[in-house]
C-alpha cells in the first residue's frame, strides 16, 4: 500500500504521526508524473526543481494539506514558472506573479508538482487540443478524460496526485470528473478569487478542485477559499469550515430533477445501451436519497428553454472569450508574426498562434460583438440565461438542490461520432451543467457508478452561496453509493 493513494485526511494523519514524510510523498508524485506522462499527458511541465525547493520552505504543519501534492491547471499564473493555457501564442510565457489560489496553496503548505493540460485557453471539452497534445483517460486510453481541465482530472484518477485545481466556465472540472470517476466542485462564484486565471469568459468562470472524495473536496476548498482585494467580484468570507461540518445528515432535504431531461422519450432514436443504463442508474440514486431522507420530485421546464442552454452558453463565451483574448497578439505575448506593418505582424501572430477551434470561436464571438447584432444575440442570449436562471432560483425557493446525471454516456471514444453532435441527447443531457455557470451556483458532481468498468456519475446543484449544503449532500450520498476514493485500475481507498 501506498500513503499516496490514501485519502487527505489519511495521509495527513500519516505524516503527524511521523509514518511517511511529505518529501517522500513528494518524491513518489513525482516519480508517477513522469512514468505516467508517456501514456495520459497530464501536465505541460513538471516542475520538480521548484517542488523539492518548496518542500524546505513549509511550515503550516496544522493544515490538512501539509506536505499533500497537488497540480494545477496551466491556466493559472505560477511566478517563475511555464504557464502556457496550453497554446502556442502562450508557449514562452513565465508569469512574475502568482494566482491567489497558488499563494494559498502555498500558505496552506501543498506542494505542486506541474502545471496540467488543458484545452486551449480553456475552450473545449475533449481535453484534445492542448499544444502538447491530447490528454488520455486513466480507465481506458482510447477514451477522452473531457475538458477543458483535462489534465488536472487525469492527474487525480490516475493517483498521481490527490488533489488538483482546475477551472470551470460550461463543466469543465464536473464532466471530466465524471469520465474519471472522481469528484469535481465548482464552488459559488466568488467563493474562489480568479485572480491570476487567464480569463475565458468572466462571467461565467469559476475557480474549482478535484480529488478522490467529498471531504477531500472540503479541505481544499477551506484552504483557497476567502475574500481576495484583487479580484472585485470575490464574495466576503463565510467564516465555514466546510470539512468539519460535513456529517451526512440530509434527513428532511427536498430535492429536484427536470422531468423534460429525465424523459427517455425526448430521446427516441437516440436511445442506447448506455443511456438506458444511465437512466437506470439514476433511479438507483434517487431511491438512495430516499433511504437518506431526502424527498426527491419531479419539476418541469419549457423544454425550449432547456434546449437553448448550450446556444446560450457558446453566444456569451464567445464573445466574452473574444474580448479576454484581445490581448494575444504576438504585440505583448506571444512569438512575434511577421509582416510590414502592425496589423500583419498581428494577423500572422493570432493565425500561426491558435488552433482551428480557437479561431472559429474567436469568429463566432466577434460577429456576436458586432454593434448590428448585439441586440439579437448577445443580449438575447443574456435575456435568456436570465429566464434560465430565474426559473431555477424560483424551484429553489421550495427545494435545496437539484440532481441529474452528469452525462448521458461514458466517456466517447477520441473518434466517437456523439462528440458535440447536435441532438436532444447533448442538448439535454450533456449541457445541463452550464445553468450552475450562468447562475453562479455551487455544483459538484461524484461517481455513481459504471457501465463495462468505466465510472458514470451525478451532478448536484444548490442555490449561491449554499455551498456547504451541497457538498454535505454529495457526501452523504457518496457514502451509500459505495464508489468513494477511486484510483483508475486500484480498488478503492
Amino acid at each position: 500500500m501506498s500513503y499516496l493513494d490514501l485519502s487527505i485526511e489519511k495521509m495527513h494523519e500519516a505524516i503527524i504521526n511521523e509514518k511517511v514524510t511529505p518529501e517522500e510523498l513528494v518524491k513518489e508524485s513525482l516519480q508517477r508524473a513522469k512514468d505516467y506522462q508517456g501514456e495520459y499527458n497530464s501536465f505541460v511541465t513538471i516542475t520538480e526543481k521548484e517542488a523539492l525547493g518548496e518542500l524546505t520552505k513549509i511550515e503550516n504543519k496544522d493544515s490538512y494539506l501539509y506536505g499533500i501534492p497537488c497540480a494545477i491547471k496551466d491556466n493559472l499564473s505560477t511566478k517563475g514558472i511555464l504557464t502556457t493555457a496550453s497554446s502556442n501564442i502562450l508557449k514562452d510565457y513565465i508569469p512574475c506573479f502568482d494566482a491567489t489560489v497558488v499563494s494559498k496553496l502555498k500558505e496552506s503548505g501543498s506542494i505542486s508538482i506541474g502545471k496540467t493540460v488543458l484545452d486551449e485557453l480553456a475552450m473545449g471539452g475533449t481535453g484534445t487540443t492542448g499544444h502538447t497534445g491530447i490528454v488520455r483517460n486513466p480507465w481506458n486510453k482510447e477514451r477522452l478524460i473531457g475538458g477543458s481541465s483535462a489534465g488536472s482530472c487525469a492527474a487525480v484518477a490516475s493517483g498521481i496526485v490527490p488533489f488538483a485545481i482546475g477551472s470551470d466556465t460550461g463543466d469543465s472540472i464536473r464532466k471530466p470528473a465524471i469520465y474519471g470517476g472522481i469528484v469535481g466542485f465548482k464552488p459559488t462564484y466568488g467563493r474562489i478569487s480568479r485572480f491570476g486565471l487567464f480569463p475565458f469568459a468572466c462571467s461565467l468562470d469559476h475557480v474549482g478542485c478535484f480529488a478522490r472524495n467529498v471531504k477531500d473536496i472540503a479541505y481544499v476548498v477551506d484552504a483557497i477559499k476567502g475574500h481576495d482585494d484583487k479580484d472585485m467580484t470575490s464574495l466576503e468570507n463565510d467564516n465555514v469550515k466546510y470539512s468539519a461540518r460535513l456529517d451526512g445528515n440530509v434527513k428532511g432535504k427536498k430535492v429536484f430533477y427536470i422531468k423534460e431531461i429525465m424523459d427517455i422519450n425526448n430521446y427516441e432514436g437516440e436511445i442506447d445501451k448506455e443511456l438506458e443504463e444511465v437512466f437506470k442508474n439514476f433511479e438507483s440514486v434517487k431511491e438512495k436519497c430516499r433511504e437518506l431522507g431526502m424527498e426527491v420530485c419531479e419539476e418541469s421546464i419549457d423544454i425550449r428553454l432547456l434546449k437553448a442552454i448550450f446556444s446560450t452558453y457558446m453566444t456569451i463565451s464567445c464573445a466574452e472569450a473574444t474580448s479576454n483574448n484581445s490581448n494575444l497578439t504576438g504585440i505583448q505575448f506571444g512569438p512575434r508574426g511577421e509582416g510590414k506593418n502592425i496589423e500583419e505582424i498581428m494577423f500572422d501572430a493570432r493565425t500561426k498562434g491558435f488552433s482551428e477551434l480557437i479561431k472559429r470561436r474567436f469568429v463566432l464571438g466577434s460577429y456576436v460583438l458586432q454593434k448590428e447584432n448585439q441586440e439579437k444575440l448577445f443580449l438575447n442570449a443574456g435575456r435568456i440565461r436570465r429566464m434560465i436562471v430565474d426559473k431555477i432560483n424560483q424551484l429553489f425557493e421550495k427545494y435545496d438542490a437539484f440532481i441529474l446525471p452528469g452525462s448521458s454516456s461514458t466517456a466517447p471514444e477520441f473518434q466517437s461520432e456523439n462528440i458535440d453532435k447536435l441532438s436532444n441527447r447533448y442538448l439535454l443531457l450533456e449541457n445541463h451543467m452550464a445553468i450552475g455557470n450562468f447562475g453562479g451556483m455551487p455544483s459538484i458532481t461524484i461517481p455513481s457508478g459504471k457501465i463495462d468498468n468505466m465510472p458514470i456519475g451525478i451532478c448536484i446543484t444548490g442555490r449561491a452561496k449554499d455551498d456547504l449544503n451541497v457538498l454535505n449532500i454529495a457526501y452523504a450520498l457518496e457514502n451509500v453509493l459505495g464508489c468513494k476514493g477511486q484510483i483508475a485500475g486500484k480498488e478503492n481507498k
